[in-house]
């Protein structure tokens, strides 16, 4: 019963976040980016305090139910699991051993990196950030493929049920990264169930650490039980020693597949019986020296580490300019130290976007900032009164804005090249940056003749970048937006407010 509760539980939440990353028509609400926000590593970048207390007490009463109900990626492990055994009837899994010192290595490194503003690794190891780019990257794709080749064939009957939808490329890192996840995790659940989360995931190591100590846990009944390794061979996260009759608590996903395999009612998931005393060990209460000196080794090399990383980063001087010297950071990430502080690039706000200017970034952020959103306008521009990106980001990296305080926050800066407008070049009229600007930061002056020229206002520019994208100029666009360190915030005269209403083109 509680194997058949967890499996229908955790499908639900699974189908409901996929389908949230794939819609491309708004038919799901926005709402339903609370399912991202329950996740444990955008509540903390969040400082989601109550999501946390609840997934942190959850641990500590029932074990680790987060990585077997609410992990996205951990539901993905078990569909990849069963289907191994579809193709594998005689499948068995195995105890191994823990792999303490890898676990708690690759925490400390995520936690190194987030310390010092390198978040490509808390991203790149953050299990609800890589999946969400498995489905940003490789399955919305497919997705649209399929939309459109029905609508090839609805078409051809004069039925419009589907519309045609544009597929763009999001970025060549992004996707090889998105790939590279989907293959390595998936191997390793095929052949092994949960490796993953027993080895490299952070927020498995963490939640383990605090599953040892559980109120409820699956447990042997000594007396029943006769060794005969049938929940072992059940086990995916391979942490149950039948032959010794222990549990690895740290490891154990709480999926209850030992507690319905056992033919004798030997496994019960009830309350933590007292530890049994371990034959030789002394009961005087003294402490292993050989932990002790492991934690102490542990922590001068993370302290050791921590210092080696400060003194490095002091010498970093600057960052490599990449067309524009500054990335354009999407509506609601305040500032570039923002967004990579929270962000856990899962992609969220790339998917969602209607207007598909978002995209990962590769080196505009530095490093560190590999794969977080940035604007980009070779498909459309930032439309005027859309807030989806900053009220879908469950980490908060982007903020919610309100429509009238997105009107106000200035993304970057119009910039023109004169030398690069056909106006210039050809002689001949345009005029198509100014018409597209909400703002009227573009506008056209007098120039040769009839011949009117572009010209701009910084100071009232969104930075929305309608003006760049349908800028005809080629091969280079002779207007274009520049990113700023941080967004400002823009205050229109009344007579402008009233402007900019009289000639809103729907932005």
């Amino acid at each position: 019963m509680l194997k058949k509760f967890r499996i229908g539980f955790s499908l639900t939440l699974f189908v409901l976040i996929n389908l949230f990353f794939l819609d491309f028509t708004g038919f799901l609400s926005l709402g339903f980016h609370q399912l991202g926000s329950i996740q444990f590593v955008p509540a903390l970048l969040a400082l989601n305090i109550d999501v946390l207390v609840v997934l942190l007490v959850l641990s500590f009463v029932f074990g680790r139910v987060y990585c077997s109900f609410i992990c996205p990626m951990g539901v993905y492990q078990d569909v990849v699991a069963w289907l191994s055994k579809k193709f594998t009837k005689k499948k068995k899994y195995t105890f191994s051993k823990a792999k303490t010192i890898l676990r708690w290595s690759v925490l400390g490194a995520t936690v190194i990196s987030f310390v010092f503003g390198f978040n490509f690794l808390v991203g790149l190891l953050d299990p609800y950030g890589a999946y969400g780019r498995i489905v940003t990257h490789i399955f919305r794709p497919a997705y649209m493929a399929g939309n459109n080749l029905l609508e090839y064939i609805f078409s051809h009957f004069d039925n419009y049920t589907f519309y045609k939808v544009g597929i763009y490329g999001l970025g060549v890192l992004s996707t090889l990264i998105a790939l590279a996840t989907l293959a390595g995790i998936g191997l390793l659940a095929w052949r092994n169930g949960r490796t993953y989360c027993n080895t490299l995931c952070p927020v498995g190591t963490l939640l383990g650490f605090i599953s040892r100590y559980s109120i409820f846990r699956v447990q042997f009944d000594d007396d029943k039980c006769n060794s005969c390794g049938l929940c072992t061979m059940r086990c995916k996260a391979s942490c149950i020693n039948s032959k010794e009759k222990k549990v690895d608590y740290s490891r154990c996903v709480t999926c209850f597949n030992c507690v319905e395999a056992c033919n004798r009612d030997a496994m019960h998931y009830t309350f933590r019986k007292p530890a049994r005393q371990k034959t030789g060990t002394p009961a005087n209460g003294t402490v292993d020296e050989s932990k002790r000196r492991f934690l102490s080794a542990t922590v001068v090399t993370a302290v050791a580490a921590t210092s080696l990383m400060a003194q490095k980063a002091k010498n970093i001087t600057g960052r490599t300019e990449i067309k524009r010297k500054l990335p354009i950071v999407p509506p609601g990430g305040i500032n570039v130290e923002n967004l990579q502080d929270k962000c856990v690039s899962c992609h969220l706000c790339v998917s969602k976007c209607p207007s598909h200017v978002i995209k990962p970034a590769f080196t505009e952020y530095g490093l560190g900032g590999m794969m977080q959103p940035r604007l980009y306008f070779d498909h459309g521009f930032c439309n005027y009164d859309c807030t989806v990106c900053s009220d879908v980001c469950p980490s908060k990296a982007l903020q919610p804005l309100t429509t009238e305080q997105k009107h106000q926050t200035q993304l970057g800066q119009v910039q023109f090249i004169k030398h690069n407008c056909i106006v210039y070049t050809d002689e001949t009229n345009c005029g198509a940056c100014s018409e597209h600007c909400p703002t009227q930061a573009v506008h056209m002056v007098p120039y040769k003749g009839a011949l009117t020229i572009p010209e701009t206002d910084v100071s009232i520019c969104v930075g929305c970048g309608g003006c760049e994208y349908v800028c005809p100029a080629k091969p280079h666009k002779a207007i274009y937006v520049e990113g700023l360190q941080a967004h400002n915030t823009i205050k229109f005269k009344k007579e402008k407010q009233e402007e900019i209403k009289i000639n809103d083109f729907g932005f």
